[in-house]
């Protein structure tokens, strides 16, 4: 049974410059679907989209880009997006990769989304990045390494597991991406990339994902800890994580982690629900925001951004 999906998350500068990257990181067209799974869905590279009009700069095309896209001007987005892309602007870059991959504005074309994504994990440089951009560069990692893992249909782009597992490991570690952390996680679960089969390394890298609100992984590690399963049974911590990722669960797509957490509680004894209700509680207690902490939260935008609610 597949168990999860793959969803498709900046200290600040500059006020003006921030908001602008928590804007565009904001906007709808974020990348989902299946974990690991590309179901080829491409156009011809060549429709990429040409910018019509000029600007002063990359980054005003940037800013044009993101009002274009709130404003729903999909067309008008994307040109002035190209534009930015090509002027080296890293956070257009990664939103255009976003939108290829989600074909919500665009038609999908998986070509080009590698493409963009490719470009900032191509030039990234951990002593020339600007913060503003740490978000969608560990993204555009964690996005080429599905794409790796997978490759492309009827592309160049062939299966490459050893190199997925190093994009996610960099995400992983370097930035510490929620959905990097998760993506390594798997490969450990199936052994796969040149990872031998280790669940225990495989929990590791879930509880981090897990302990940034990455919803699949707490659902994934929760029925590890529940049912024992490469790990020390924990019954009521499983479904505390189980239940967690269940409040947090967002439509059909989410589907598999009510019936994961039913299937558990189902078959739980009354001391494990009851402890798992404690457990809940006393997280929410402890995750309630600060009066302080909470001010400034507007500045905040974890790892867990990118999974749609990621």
């Amino acid at each position: 049974m597949a168990v999860g999906t793959y969803v498709l998350n900046l200290s600040a500068g500059r006020l003006a410059g921030f908001g602008l990257a928590l804007a565009l990181l904001a906007t709808p067209a974020l990348l989902t679907g299946p974990a690991w799974a590309l179901d080829g869905s491409t156009t011809p590279s060549d429709q990429k989209i040409v910018p019509s009009r000029t600007y002063k700069s990359a980054r005003e095309a940037l800013r044009v880009g993101v009002d274009d896209l709130h404003a729903g001007d999909a067309q008008s987005s994307v040109q002035a997006l190209t534009y930015a892309a090509e002027g080296g602007e890293p956070l257009a870059q990664w939103k255009l990769g976003s939108i290829y991959a989600a074909g919500e504005v665009v038609p999908r074309n998986d070509l080009l989304a590698y493409k963009y994504f490719s470009e900032l994990v191509e030039r990234y440089n951990e002593d020339e990045i600007d913060p503003r951009s740490l978000t969608a560069i560990a993204n555009a990692f964690v996005q080429v390494g599905v794409y790796t893992l997978n490759g492309i249909p009827g592309s160049a782009v062939k299966p490459d597991p050893e190199r997925a597992v190093e994009l996610f490991q960099i995400a992983a570690t370097r930035f510490g991406d929620a959905d990097g952390q998760y993506q390594l996680a798997r490969m450990f679960m199936e052994g796969v990339g040149g990872l031998d089969k280790d669940k225990l390394r495989a929990a590791k890298w879930l509880g981090l994902a897990a302990e940034k609100g990455h919803r699949d992984a707490q659902a994934v590690l929760g029925h590890m800890l529940f049912r024992g399963d490469g790990v020390p049974r924990q019954a009521a911590r499983g479904l505390m994580w189980l239940g967690l990722a269940s409040l947090t669960s967002k439509g059909p797509k989410d589907g598999w982690i009510h019936d994961l957490e039913a299937k558990d509680r189902a078959v739980a004894n009354d001391g494990e629900r009851a402890a798992a209700e404690a457990f809940l509680a006393a997280r929410g207690k402890r995750d309630a925001p600060h009066p302080v902490a909470s001010a400034a939260s507007p500045l905040q935008l974890s790892g867990a951004a990118t999974q749609q609610g990621q």
